[in-house]
Order: C-alpha cells, then structure tokens, then sequence
C-alpha cells in the first residue's frame, strides 16, 4: 500500500468535509424493559429491608398428638371361655344392660339344671312334710348354690354396664378369652374429648395454659384447627413412662424420641366438619400438634451476632 495509513475510511473523511462537524449521542444497546426491572429490583430491595427490620419469624414447638375421649368403660371378661356370639358392632348406639357378648356356658347351664332338679326335689318332699328338718335345711344350702350357679351363667353373658356408643369391640365368635381380658369399650353420651399432645421437652418453659395450639389431624391434611391449651404437665417424661401413660392400647400409636412434655387441649365438641360433611372424633385419632412459643426479628436470625447489640427476650 502507498500513502500514509489512516485509520479512517475515506468515506467517512469525505462525508465529514462535506457536511462538517455533528455531535452524536451515547450509544444505547440496552432494551427499554430493563429500565422497569431496575425500579422493581429496588422497590423489592426496600420492601425486604423493611420487613427485615420490623417483621418477625416465630418459633414452634411440634409433635405428634393423640384424640382421647373421656368417660369412656371398658368391658372386660370376669370369666375365662370361648366366644360363642357378638350381638354389637362397632359405632352401635347401646343401652344399660344390653347383650354384648355370649360366652360359652354348657357346665354352667350343665350345673344349673342340675341344682334346680336337686332343688325341685327336695321342695316337694318338704311340700309333702312340713316338719322334715333335713328337707328344710338342704333346700336352703340348695337355693345358696342355686343362686351362685345363675350368677356364673350370667357372667357368661356380657353386659353394657352404662348407655353409650360402642367404640371399640376386639373379639369375635370362637375367640378364647382369658379372664380380664378386655371385650369392648363403651362411649358414655356427651363425652368430652381432649387433645394429648407430646412436645419436646426442652420447651417445656415457654408453655403455658392458654396459648393456642394448632393442630392437624392425620388424614386432613392443610385442615388446620387452633383449640387453647388447658394445661401443661409439669414433670418431663421419657418414652418409656409415656407408654405406660398411654396403656397398652395406644402404646404403640406413637414413637416418641427424647423427653417429652404432655399437653393437653380440650376440643370444643365430639365431631368437626370437613368440606360440607361432618365426622367424629374417636379415641386415639392421631394428629400433628404445634404452638408457637418464642419469636425475634428477622434481621436477628439472618445475623445472629446482632443478638448481642439489640438482646430480644422472644
């Protein structure tokens, strides 16, 4: 190449001799939409400044509970036998004195018969001769073991000692019940029904009666329900006494882990509704509890060493 390199071109040269000298203007590659995403971006940063600086976050304690149901009977077996017939099924409304359960009876009944006929006999011999001493004296030892062998045969059949609602009924015809063993429990009417609740124990300072208690029941989920807490057990216990608390029918509904502190929620009434239908609470339903027990600012809990300049009691 001849000449003196320049580092314009020479379209450019000539166009700026013809026309002479023009300002130009900042060139701008940047689309328009980024100019509001700007203002956003800083409203959205003092919106969260603001709500750092006055808006808290609470802390909950939470744990399993469990729906229990007062004045409720348990029906146990006297006697040992096998079951012959249930006359009830669970949810069954029933009266005082009601049949709930036949237990075999053939030696009792064996043992009846025989009595009445020992008795039947001796009454016609005294019938006969009012002044038979012996007569006289074995039918009264006869009507003592009349009267015991029919209290037997009535402790074959099992009775609701109150009016209520069959809860529970664990046995079924051939069944083999040992003495004590229990046959049914019995739901007395208007029974009130209470939350159990088992909390960490370490929180055990921040729970008093009256703080509200959410609580969600197994099955409903996002069905939350705030009922006030009645009282808090003053003793923190382990899982070991918890299950001794509980009994042997819901010892196994639960697995606790650590100290526990028993909480206890009393439920405005015996059913709650659910999307337009309405269902009962039943001993032993089991839920998910939670209270909130201490809260503090946000900003603290983003910056925990703040905590030593502004001290916050919760």
């Amino acid at each position: 190449m001849g000449g003196n390199p320049s580092i314009f071109r020479k379209e450019a040269l000539e166009h700026y001799q013809q026309h002479g000298r023009q300002d130009g203007d900042v060139l701008r590659i940047a689309p328009e939409w980024t100019r509001a995403a700007y203002v956003l971006l800083v409203g959205l940063l003092v919106v969260a400044a603001v709500l750092c600086a006055v808006g808290t976050v609470s802390e909950y304690a939470s744990g399993t509970a469990l729906v229990r149901v007062e004045r409720r009977t348990d029906v146990a077996a006297p006697l040992g036998g096998v079951v012959v017939s249930v006359a009830v099924q669970p949810g069954q409304r029933v009266s005082q004195g009601q049949l709930l359960v036949t237990l075999m009876s053939d030696d009792e009944r064996n043992s009846l018969a025989r009595i009445q006929y020992e008795s039947d006999l001796h009454l016609v011999r005294y019938m006969r001769d009012l002044s038979d001493v012996s007569a006289r004296q074995s039918l009264t030892a006869l009507r003592a073991e009349l009267e015991l062998a029919r209290s037997k045969l009535d402790a074959r059949s099992l009775r609701a000692p109150v009016t209520g609602v069959v809860g529970d009924l664990r046995i079924q015809p051939g069944q083999y019940l040992t003495p004590g063993a229990q046959v049914a429990s019995l739901v007395e009417d208007d029974a009130p029904v209470y939350l159990l609740a088992l909390l960490p124990g370490y929180y055990r300072p921040f729970l008093r009666p009256g703080m509200p208690l959410r609580v969600e029941l197994d099955g409903f989920r996002y069905d939350y329900r705030e009922v006030p807490i009645e009282s808090v057990g003053d003793q923190i216990i382990g899982p070991g006494e918890l299950q001794r608390y509980l009994g042997p029918d819901l010892a196994d509904a639960v697995k606790p882990e650590g100290p526990l502190v028993l909480v206890r929620a009393r439920l405005p009434s015996r059913t709650f509704s659910r999307e337009g239908r309405v269902f009962g609470y039943f001993d032993g339903m089991p839920a998910h509890a939670e209270v909130a027990v201490r809260s503090e600012p946000i900003f603290l809990t983003l910056i925990p060493g703040l905590k030593v300049l502004f001290p916050h009691d919760g």
